[in-house]
């Protein structure tokens, strides 16, 4: 449980060093992603997920 909580920290601490150090660019993003397709952004955050499963699954091997 510490290990899920640790990496959910630091998930949170690399996105609010994302959104401080480039925030207009960050805004862009978000205005970009408002207007895909609800469909590419479900396979876009699946294909996401599988990466981190597989490095996860790499780093714990």
């Amino acid at each position: 449980m510490s290990d899920f909580l640790a990496a959910l920290a630091l998930a949170l601490v690399m996105e609010g060093l994302l959104y401080a150090a480039f925030p207009e660019q960050m805004k862009r993003m978000l205005a970009t992603l408002m207007a895909l397709p609800a469909s590419h952004l479900r396979t876009g955050a699946l294909a996401y997920a599988l990466v981190g499963l597989v490095l996860l699954w790499i780093v714990r091997g």
